[in-house]
């Protein structure tokens, strides 16, 4: 249609209430939840941008399918269903349930690794990462250049630098057991891989005898990122780009409370006959039976008609112009953020936003504060509180300190868009008033779920 104004391609049919809170209520709620807003009530938020994994409104035909969910502990056809379209999607050989995208990277990790070997990528997100520390490896990011400058317009800042991986194969191959690629780039501000990246990727993996895997959580995001920016994709469907993207990579890890449009579900999927053989094994030590992988039929049935929705041009047109009005918006404030906007969040640059707070005093939790102690809104820090503790305990700056505001699926209207630029547009107002937090408490791993914080004195 010719008009500019963007409609969400569904109806509404059922609401929630949102609880409004005062200033002075949130500075109580921040505080016992140790000054991190991982640790906030639900209810004490108004607008919940801390993550779209899971958090996303599921339609219609999704709740009809969940009563037609089979329990059956082994053979449910549920897992049929839901191996089919997995099947249809990918191409892969074997579908392996997990309650989750993390249980799938343990999985699949544990059953691979040996302690020393390297595992490249673009950029490995947080829980993916772990899963290879965990294991006594490194994870190693191989990004472009381009996709370490917020500022920076590039069409597929998601790239791996090839010559890089190149050079990584030629010199330490016999330390890597295969090479991943996230899809859309998520620690890069949900950037996209163009499909002659991923070409080469392949070309370079199996050059050297090595598999090459997907972190396949936003694959339709990326595939209709390449239709509208790749040369001579516009005339495909975003379903025919993702099983081309499938069909280029020999594995992936899922989670479908991404791009399954569902609140809880994930897979491994592959070919190898070996590899599948030891991951189902996991699985019935630690996740289920392999037809149902810690999951309900009824999840099951969920996750296979989301599948289906999720690569319906409508709906990847809507998300991803919704996304990119929030930027608009904070672009026209003269808000820094990671430009061209990626497809499921707006990151902003907390450390350009923030110049007079050192990385190693976290502006990015010092934006994130701000910005729920403003209005109630969300977000979460991606940088140095996320990424900056190595596996030896020591602390260094992350590549970048951002702060994302990750937009639930299907669940937001634009009234609530424009409430969340008015809120980031009145902190950023007052920049100068911010000051830096120090960490009082944290685990070794994945310190950033559970770390509490203390301002800086001064």
């Amino acid at each position: 249609m010719p008009f500019r104004t963007i409609i969400e391609p569904f109806r509404i049919k059922s609401v929630e209430a949102a609880r409004f809170t005062t200033r002075e209520e949130r500075e109580a709620a921040l505080a016992a939840a140790g000054n991190n807003v991982f640790s906030l009530h639900g209810d004490d938020v108004l607008i919940d941008l801390l993550t779209d994994s899971g958090t996303g409104a599921m339609s219609s035909a999704q709740w009809g399918a969940l009563m037609q969910g089979d329990e059956t502990y082994a053979g449910s056809r549920s897992f049929y269903r839901f191996e089919k379209v997995v099947k249809d999607i990918t191409g892969y050989k074997h579908v392996i349930p997990t309650h989750q995208g993390r249980a799938a990277e343990r999985i699949l990790f544990h059953t691979i690794l040996s302690k020393g070997m390297v595992i490249p990528s673009n950029n490995h997100f947080d829980t993916t990462r772990a899963n290879i520390e965990v294991e006594g490896c490194e994870a190693r990011d191989l990004v472009i250049p381009e996709g370490r400058i917020p500022s920076l317009i590039h069409p597929f800042k998601g790239n791996v630098d090839l010559g890089a991986l190149d050079r990584l194969l030629a010199e330490e191959g016999a330390r890597v057991p295969l090479v991943m690629v996230t899809v859309t780039n998520n620690s890069g501000g949900g950037q996209p891989v163009s499909l002659e990246n991923l070409r080469g990727v392949r070309d370079l993996a199996h050059k050297y005898g090595k598999p090459f895997f997907l972190d396949a959580c936003r694959f339709a995001e990326n595939a209709y990122f390449i239709k509208t920016r790749e040369p001579g994709q516009s005339e495909r469907t975003p379903k025919e780009i993702a099983q081309e993207m499938f069909s280029l990579a020999d594995g992936c890890t899922m989670s479908a409370k991404k791009d399954g449009l569902a609140n809880i579900g994930g897979f491994l999927a592959m070919n190898d006959d070996a590899w599948t053989e030891g991951a189902r094994n996991l699985l019935i030590l630690t996740e289920g039976f392999p037809t149902y992988g810690g999951l309900a039929g009824y999840d099951l049935e969920a996750i296979a008609r989301g599948l289906e929705e999720v690569t319906e041009e409508p709906y990847l047109r809507y998300r991803i112009r919704s996304t990119a009005y929030l930027a608009d918006k904070l672009i026209e404030g003269d808000v820094p953020i990671i430009r061209p906007p990626g497809g499921h969040a707006i990151y902003i640059d907390a450390r350009a936003l923030l110049p007079h707070i050192p990385p190693l005093e976290y502006p990015g939790i010092a934006l994130a504060n701000a910005l729920y102690l403003e209005a109630g809104v969300r977000a979460c820090e991606i940088g140095t509180v996320m990424f900056g503790l190595r596996p030896d305990g020591t602390e260094a700056p992350g590549a970048m300190d951002l702060v994302r505001l990750a937009i639930p699926r299907r669940v937001y209207t634009q009234s609530h868009i424009d409430y969340v630029a008015e809120a980031v547009l009145a902190v950023a107002a007052r920049r100068a008033e911010l000051r830096g937090w120090r960490i009082t408490s944290a685990p070794k791993v994945l310190r950033h779920f559970t770390a509490q914080f203390a301002p800086v004195a001064g």
